[in-house]
């Protein structure tokens, strides 16, 4: 019979197991939040800022000026994008007035916002880092998917400032309304379409998980600008501010509903590629009828000024500027071109 030291001393073979593999658990999760600090910190060394930061109130946004004169093109990037997302655009347009792109509050080289990420708050620290800089107007609004609606607030909040207006295949205001019931139907929440939540990016993020997969998350993009979107965009402020945003769609919808521009020069763009939304889940007939309810509210948009165009960009899916630069170039300058007329 064992004695009850003997017992204490011994321990079922499952419970070394479980605690041996706690113990490495706990083990790679320490040597991956110190691998991925330090990655971190010597990759955005590699990545300095290329404008410059203004402090919009506690925090600072990065903004940054190509060319000179008049107009300003200010360019509005769409959800999860940073300023590097426009490509050689802000280099060509610079040649026909000063163009700024930025990073919202949270993206890139900006800091995290201390306010909440409504559009009249981001709409505002733009407007402040502008000031600031004495980037004065008038503006000619570019934005892009969700960045069309930031862009539209924008000109609806400083209407005397704004001589022009280019929505890049936009998120229409009454889009989320119409096709919600599709996404439930599907089980995806229609904000985030079932996205991790920040929270669950930010562990990812931050014990190096995301580095070791971003040949995975990043597929086909050269290795430098692999290196400049793991270190420099994919931080945890850019997960929360990207879901703070989405967050707090439905009140940036409201705010613009029902809007009017009155006569301002304005240019839609919609993709001519079907967006295909079944790769989340949803049924053919439902991503048709989204299809056809996007383009529908393209149109729609026209509205929003008595001098609108749309233009219809054939070869090109959601991201526009990507498929079809040329395209894009030549609306922004025609809009560009009639401010000095």
């Amino acid at each position: 019979m064992k004695t009850s030291t003997e017992k204490k001393k011994t321990r079922p073979l499952w419970k070394k197991i479980l605690f041996s593999l706690v113990a490495l658990m706990v083990l790679l999760v320490i040597t991956g939040t110190a691998f991925e600090a330090i990655a971190s910190y010597q990759g955005a060394k590699k990545f300095p800022p290329e404008g410059k930061l203004v402090d919009v109130g506690g925090f600072e946004l990065h903004i940054q000026q190509q060319g000179s004169g008049k107009p300003v093109i200010l360019l509005e990037t769409g959800s999860g994008l940073a300023s590097k997302s426009w490509n050689d655009l802000p280099k060509k347009l610079a040649d026909y007035g000063t163009v700024v792109t930025y990073d919202r509050a949270g993206y890139a080289w900006s800091d995290e916002a201390t306010t909440e990420r409504t559009g009249r708050n981001i709409v505002q620290e733009l407007h402040t880092a502008l000031k600031k800089e004495k980037i004065e107007g008038p503006y000619v609004l570019v934005g892009h998917s969700l960045g069309g609606m930031y862009a539209r607030l924008f000109a609806q909040t400083y209407p005397n400032e704004v001589k022009g207006l280019v929505l890049l295949d936009a998120r229409p205001e009454d889009f989320s309304k119409e096709t919600a019931h599709f996404f439930e139907a599907a089980g995806l929440d229609p904000a985030t379409v079932n996205t991790p939540s920040a929270g669950t990016l930010s562990l990812l993020k931050r014990i190096g998980v995301i580095r070791l997969m971003k040949n995975s998350i990043l597929p086909g993009l050269p290795e430098g600008e692999q290196d400049r979107t793991i270190n420099i965009e994919m931080q945890p402020k850019f997960f929360q501010a990207q879901e703070q945003e989405l967050k707090n769609l439905s009140d940036l919808e409201d705010s613009i509903r029902d809007q009017s521009l009155g006569n301002i020069p304005l240019t839609v763009i919609t993709h001519g590629i079907p967006t295909d939304a079944t790769a989340v889940g949803i049924s053919a007939e439902n991503s048709e009828q989204m299809e056809k309810t996007w383009q529908e509210q393209q149109k729609q948009m026209l509205t929003l000024s008595t001098n609108s165009k749309l233009i219809v960009a054939r070869k090109s899916g959601h991201f526009v500027m990507d498929d079809e630069p040329e395209l894009v170039f030549n609306a922004i300058k025609e809009r560009v071109q009639q401010t000095k007329q």
